[in-house]
């Protein structure tokens, strides 16, 4: 920014969220609107290469140069991108549907539930609430105020050998003779086993006892507010990670982190997001955030380092080493969320650079280190997380799948939300596409399980070939030439919400069969290790929201999931936060957490060479070696 332009500044008007912000003359139109707290479509991070973070400039001036990502036609109707326009004069910017995050899917993957597979805990939650009525001092008796009240506690209560936060000692002496002597204090068990006093507050207020347990994933922000007292959820909500704006995968917000001020706004971002969702959360069960006690989240171990403020640099760099893996408990203050001082903030351990605490969560909501059961434990995401074993030894592994499965890296792609394209058919006769979109709306786009079904049924129909090239001999409008490459016209403008025709790409084919090769690659590469074969499989879970939605055929067809008797398949939705949530409900089960790290094996594909190997016999539909895949038949046969 030029000297003379630093006390400029403009106004920026958001439509349709109708956000205004002030910002300094020249300043980025993509960091601008994640300032304001609207949300743009940016896989790339900004590095102005993906072409998602388009806005329509209505009313005033920027600096931006016209890329390929624009064509010229649409430059000249006002688009721009976000990410290379520099603000030159109060404006007017429109956020248009095909660059816009929608919440409208994030309401609808609130309906989808988990069911806790995990036996034997009990209801015991790590947070207490204690009511004691103490003895005034007097002259015979003038111990001091916290000898009083850890006497007190261990006389009505029971518990010894208590350990006290310094910070409650500032107003103990006030608060123990506010309500003549009558206090509730909180207690918290901490990682040896033994409970620390967090809290005192005047009077009886054991009645209200809340925790919200978070999942903190790459792509979005999943809560719940618990009650302690009643081993029950009082509201629960989503929303997209904020960081969404510095890139869609890890790697690209590792990256962000290195720039001057980039942990900083990755950082803020996170907490920025889990704030909004508190404050939501706490008004729909009608409580006041004061009254929550305690916070348990589970995240990958890129996006713990980044909540936490860790730098995430040496994640990347071989040996792949985190800062820790057990987190200690840190007051959640100090990470710039909005709750009482006395909160502390519980990480469920992480294992390795890329497979963190929501994998271990998963694994114990799910169980799988109870039972006997040969397991495989898929997440299936943007960072592709793989867990195989049972009770007695796990191997783990994370593969990039890239954003394919979340709508990125696709032409059309999109969330899945109210628009995209998500169940589909091929006639067989005219080749004729029969297409439904989530909630019936006009098309908009392609979402991930959208692309699987897609792709599966071009593939059965024989509209591709195995390679994933289209058939251009078949004699059908739909398979055309387009501007980089062949491609497939699944609606025509005037059907759509974007006015635009909606296409799959042999690019987006391309995409799709590298990112089902890597995660196939990735069981293929686990089970070698341990010598065994997908036929030894006695059971297959599929975590996350995304999983809800798979098509189990469809998956298998085109090789993302292996070729065996299909009952062996068990959905669980979002296992991350039920293992959030089992671990604030029984101190058991919290335990238990360090318990499933310390078990689990972790393979680093990136140095495994058989992985390579793997991968490149998977970079086909469904697999170079067709006996992997012995009950599918294409093309009719």
């Amino acid at each position: 920014m030029t000297e003379e332009n630093t006390e400029i500044k403009y106004t920026v008007h958001f439509e349709p969220d109708n956000i205004d912000i002030v910002v300094s003359a020249e300043a980025n139109l993509m960091e601008a609107a994640v300032a304001a707290g609207v949300h743009i479509n940016a896989s790339c991070g900004g590095a102005g290469v993906c072409g998602t973070c388009n806005v329509i400039i209505k009313r005033g001036q920027v600096e931006s140069t016209r890329t390929d990502k624009i064509s010229e036609h649409d430059y000249k109707k006002g688009f721009r991108q976000a990410c290379k326009s520099r603000i030159m004069s109060n404006l007017i910017v429109e956020i248009p549907a095909t660059s816009k995050l929608e919440k409208a899917v994030l309401s609808r993957e609130e309906l989808l539930s988990s069911c806790a597979l995990a036996s034997g805990w009990k209801f015991d939650p790590p947070v207490k609430k204690a009511y004691l009525e103490l003895t005034p001092p007097a002259m015979e008796d003038n111990t001091s105020d916290l000898s009083r009240l850890l006497k007190g506690l261990k006389q009505q209560s029971g518990y010894d050998k208590v350990s006290v936060d310094s910070d409650i000692l500032y107003e103990l002496a006030d608060i123990l003779r506010k309500d003549d002597w009558s206090v509730t204090v909180t207690l918290l068990e901490d990682s040896n086993n033994s409970f620390k006093l967090i809290n005192i507050e005047p009077g009886d207020t054991r009645a209200k006892n809340y925790t919200l347990v978070f999942d903190i994933g790459t792509t979005a922000v999943r809560g719940q507010l618990l009650d302690l007292n009643r081993g029950r959820m009082l509201a629960q909500g989503i929303d997209y990670n904020r960081q969404i704006s510095y890139g869609e995968d890890v790697i690209s917000r590792i990256a962000w982190a290195q720039k001057q001020d980039g942990m900083e706004k990755l950082q803020k971002a996170v907490v920025a997001t889990i704030n909004d969702m508190i404050k939501n959360l706490a008004k729909r069960a009608n409580i006041d955030i004061s009254d929550i006690a305690h916070i348990v989240f589970a995240a990958n171990t890129v996006m713990t380092h980044l909540l936490l403020g860790l730098n995430p640099k040496y994640l990347r760099l071989s040996p792949y080493v985190p800062t820790a893996n057990y987190l200690p408990l840190i007051k959640a203050h100090k990470t710039g969320i909005e709750v009482a001082d006395s909160v502390y903030l519980y990480s469920l351990p992480c294992v390795a650079s890329y497979v963190g605490g929501d994998i271990v969560s998963g694994i114990l909501g799910t169980g799988i280190y109870q039972k006997d059961k040969l397991t495989l434990y898929i997440d299936i995401g943007t960072n592709g997380e793989i867990v195989i074993g049972n009770r007695d030894w796990m191997v783990t592994a994370a593969c990039s799948a890239g954003p394919t499965f979340e709508g990125g890296g696709i032409k059309h792609g999109m969330i899945a939300t109210s628009g995209a394209i998500e169940g589909f058919d091929v006639d067989a006769r005219t080749y004729e596409p029969l297409i439904t979109t989530i909630d019936n709306a006009k098309p908009k786009g392609i979402c991930g399980s959208g692309l699987i079904n897609i792709g599966a049924k071009l593939l059965d129909k024989g509209v591709i070939d195995q390679n994933g090239k289209f058939n251009t001999g078949l004699l059908n409008r739909r398979i055309r030439e387009g501007a980089h490459g062949f491609e497939y016209v699944l609606a025509y403008g005037a059907e759509t919400q974007t006015y635009k025709d909606i296409v799959l790409t042999e690019t987006d084919i391309a995409n799709l069969i590298r990112s089902k090769a890597a995660m196939y690659a990735g069981y293929q590469t686990l089970l070698q290790s341990v010598d065994k074969k997908f036929i030894n499989l006695e059971q297959v879970i599929i975590a996350g929201t995304f999983g809800n939605n798979i098509n189990i055929e469809n998956a298998i067809t085109i090789g993302l999931l292996p070729d065996i008797p299909r009952n062996r398949f068990l959905f669980v939705g979002n296992g991350s936060l039920l293992g959030a949530r089992l671990s604030a409900f029984s101190r058991d089960l919290l335990n238990e957490g360090r318990k499933i790290s310390s078990m689990m094996t972790n393979l680093e594909l990136s140095e495994n060479s058989l992985f390579m190997d793997n991968y490149i016999a998977a970079l086909f539909l469904p697999h170079t070696d067709g006996g992997e895949f012995p009950s599918v038949r294409l093309g009719g046969k």
